[in-house]
């Protein structure tokens, strides 16, 4: 594993009436990154948080903010996005015609560059902008909704996507999204992933948002031991 591991907890499953205490907890309970889903209604079929709440999150941390934007119209969003105050903004290969101009368009305001896939998106569809890119990000579920189960065959990709950045000594994080627990994030660190998105295992844990990162911590160092 070429990166340390990073664990970024997705406020989609969070009490957005108390979103600022929630996104508290989860940085004193551990997380590395804050991950926010932008949704659209078009592309997936849900419509989720704007630039206002970014904003709201920069506000209450001093994670980084990973913004993963799952709309047809991603470029025309990406400066708002971090004027809001985003560190990393991510789109999706399936929604951008013009991939390296928008790639560009992401590192030359200053943040990390990441490429998204579909689980029915393969591998390949990547090659081209592999060396633009600081994070790429695999979908373990199709995109749209917190709480879905991992797709088996997507963990296949994200071991041919390792395969092919470890080939090219290439340094972008390889990220998944998608039905991430502490019974699923080993299996992804097994096939190459070194950062992991969770939703409702961190903000839907029974115990709390502390014991549900405890929970994918103790998971993770035991799939890294």
């Amino acid at each position: 594993m070429p990166h340390p591991p990073l664990i970024a907890a997705s406020i989609l499953a969070a009490d957005f009436a108390h979103l600022g205490d929630a996104i508290r907890q989860a940085e004193a309970g551990g997380a590395d990154w804050i991950h926010i889903d932008v949704m659209d209604g078009h592309f997936v079929p849900n419509l989720t948080m704007g630039p206002v709440v970014v904003e709201a999150c920069r506000r209450v941390t001093a994670l980084p903010l990973d913004v993963h934007l799952m709309v047809d119209n991603a470029p025309a969003l990406i400066p708002d996005f971090a004027r809001a105050g985003a560190d990393s903004i991510t789109v999706h290969v399936e929604a951008v015609t013009h991939l390296h101009r928008c790639l560009e368009s992401i590192r030359a305001l200053g943040l990390r560059a990441g490429a998204a896939l579909n689980p029915s998106t393969p591998a390949a569809s990547l090659d081209e902008v592999l060396p633009d890119l600081d994070l790429v990000l695999v979908m373990t579920v199709d995109p749209g909704y917190a709480g879905q189960t991992l797709i088996d065959g997507a963990l296949a990709k994200v071991r041919r996507i390792r395969s092919r950045l470890d080939d090219l000594r290439l340094p972008a994080r390889l990220q998944v999204d998608g039905g991430i627990n502490d019974q699923t994030l080993p299996r992804a660190v097994r096939e190459g992933a070194d950062t992991f998105v969770a939703a409702h295992a961190i903000f839907g844990h029974p115990q709390g948002i502390r014991a549900g990162l405890q929970a994918l911590r103790a998971s993770l160092q035991t799939a890294l031991a």
